[in-house]
């Protein structure tokens, strides 16, 4: 199974949030890191504990509902609001999954981080619906029966169990002997569903024997059985949807010819170039550094605008990157994508006046909900990749995705029309 539900969460955690958190909670950057360290696994020991419980058809239909808010800009939305809604869904969520002993828990991850209880219990309540929610849409995506969402789960119990602080007793909390007895308890779930599916199948085949059936008949049956077992699994591993590694969605169009400039409200402007091949060009910054770019290309557009003294920046100045790719079905930029991004960080650190916003777009096909959560994703990846790079962090203005609000291609057109409608954009908002 190649998507790991622990590490996929605490991606969500990036430096603007625990900046964002650290300033409204007053606690130190470090101290939030240390303590999100602690609650992500621990909200998600409480799932698999609940999981190993029975109802896993519930749990299933409580992460599906909060799919919405696993991303950066939800999680620091909430802090910048004081939480609101999220806060109060929050706790719902926790009361689900650890009853009465929430803060027996706050208080044993104030201790291990070093910060307030108030602090660890806010903590707690802004980043379960965004963890939970990772776990609803990988559900969503896949396809997870109740089933099969134990069964991945069971898949991902020992890096989580194995995440839990070391001296925060989380088992003592529990009622549990020791954190191995509760993956050893979801670990019987799941082989008795396996075991269920496999006597299922056995049944089959002695009705079959019994019936005495004629050769042909056998033989046809046990293929059927053989696909039945084959489906089941497959289902329960969410059809192996993320294992094509080397499978990647376009954000930009590949030609400069499709490339088109949304503005704040989802207009496009005309076509910046109609050139149909794509020319190298050397691009000079002011510090005297040269970049290898293309004709027409971001990095020729941003450098030119913020040259000219005549154009003036604002919410509506947006260009698309145009080498700019993404693994399929996630925020991971593939290698070939690095050099563009560190040719804007380049271009940042040459007009340290110059301010940026990073937007998401997507085509309208597929789910819109997970279109627009997965278009904040890749938004927000591109502005880690740029703080990577030591772009002056003043200089970013933050992320945001938009989904499929402002495509123009109807979902069923013919994908030369609809990846004009997935990019990522920059918009220059001060120069």
């Amino acid at each position: 199974m190649s998507f790991d539900l622990l590490e996929s969460a605490k991606n969500l955690f990036n430096n603007n949030v625990i900046s964002q958190a650290s300033s409204q909670l007053g606690e130190s950057e470090g101290g939030i890191q240390k303590a999100l360290g602690g609650i992500i696994p621990t909200i998600f020991a409480g799932l698999l504990n609940k999981a190993g419980s029975g109802n896993a058809g519930g749990l299933l239909d409580m992460i599906k509902g909060v799919a919405g808010d696993a991303s950066p800009s939800a999680i620091t939305g909430a802090l910048q609001s004081g939480g609101g809604g999220l806060l109060a869904k929050g706790g719902d969520l926790l009361r689900q999954l650890f009853g009465d002993k929430i803060g027996s828990i706050a208080g044993s991850l104030a201790s291990f981080a070093g910060i307030k209880e108030s602090s660890a219990n806010t903590l707690l309540q802004t980043a379960a619906p965004a963890a939970l929610g990772v776990a609803g849409q990988h559900a969503i995506q896949n396809n997870l029966s109740a089933d099969g969402f134990v069964s991945y789960l069971n898949t991902q119990k020992d890096k989580i169990l194995g995440a839990i602080p070391g001296g925060f007793n989380l088992a003592g909390i529990l009622g549990l002997a020791s954190l191995g007895d509760l993956g050893k308890k979801l670990g019987n779930i799941a082989s008795g569903i396996g075991s269920g599916a496999a006597n299922a199948a056995n049944a089959t085949v002695n009705t079959v024997k019994q019936g005495g059936g004629s050769r042909w008949l056998w033989s046809l049956l046990l293929i059927l059985v053989a696909i039945i077992l084959l489906w089941y699994l497959m289902k329960g591993c969410g059809g192996g949807k993320h294992d094509n590694a080397a499978a990647t969605d376009s954000v930009t169009t590949s030609q400069l010819a499709d490339s088109v400039n949304m503005n704040a409200n989802g207009s496009a402007s005309t076509p910046t170039t109609t050139t149909e091949t794509r020319e190298s060009i050397q691009v000079t910054l002011p510090d005297g550094s040269v970049l290898q770019a293309y004709k027409g290309g971001i990095e020729d557009q941003v450098v030119n605008f913020l040259k000219d003294d005549t154009r003036k920046a604002g919410k509506d100045v947006w260009f698309d990157f145009d080498n700019l790719n993404f693994k399929t079905g996630s925020a991971e930029l593939t290698e070939d994508s690095k050099q563009q991004v560190g040719n804007i960080a380049a271009i940042m650190k040459a007009f340290p006046k110059a301010k940026i916003k990073i937007g998401g777009y997507t085509d309208r096909t597929g789910d819109s909900t997970l279109n627009l959560k997965l278009s904040g994703q890749r938004a927000e990846a591109v502005v880690t990749a740029l703080k990577k790079l030591n772009t002056d962090v003043n200089q970013l203005l933050g992320a945001e995705g938009y989904g499929s609000q402002f495509a123009k291609a109807a979902a069923t057109a013919p994908d030369e029309e609809r990846k004009k409608d997935r990019h990522i954009s920059v918009s220059i908002r001060e120069k």
